[in-house]
C-alpha cells in the first residue's frame, strides 16, 4: 500500500485557472531553547473543477508532477468561506475623501 501525504490548509489565492495557492501552517519547537515557532508553507494545488475559493479550508494530497511547480491535488474542501464583501446599493464604487 502506498502512503500519500494529506495536508490541511487555507486557500489564499484562486485567481489562476485550475490552480489554487494553499498555505499550510505548522508549529514546532526549537532544539536549544524549546521555543515554539510557527512556520507556514505555500503550495500550488491542482483544482480541476475550480471549486475552491479564497478563504476555504481544504485538504490536499501529494501527486505526480502536474507542471513545473504543481505537485499537489485538491482532495477535499473541509469548510467554505461565507464572508461576502458588502457592495454599494447601486453597484458603483464610492470615493473615500
Amino acid at each position: 500500500m502506498i502512503s500519500t501525504k494529506i495536508l490541511e490548509g487555507i486557500v489564499v489565492s484562486d485567481k489562476a485557472d485550475k490552480t489554487i495557492v494553499v498555505t499550510v501552517s505548522s508549529r514546532s519547537k526549537t532544539k536549544f531553547k524549546g521555543k515554539t515557532v510557527k512556520r507556514s508553507e505555500r503550495y500550488l494545488v491542482h483544482d480541476p473543477l475550480n471549486d475552491a475559493k479564497e478563504g476555504d479550508v481544504v485538504q490536499i494530497t501529494q501527486s505526480k508532477p502536474l507542471s513545473r511547480n504543481k505537485r499537489w491535488r485538491l482532495f477535499k474542501i473541509q469548510s467554505k468561506n461565507d464572508n461576502i464583501l458588502p457592495s454599494s446599493e447601486n453597484g458603483e464604487k464610492e470615493d473615500l475623501k
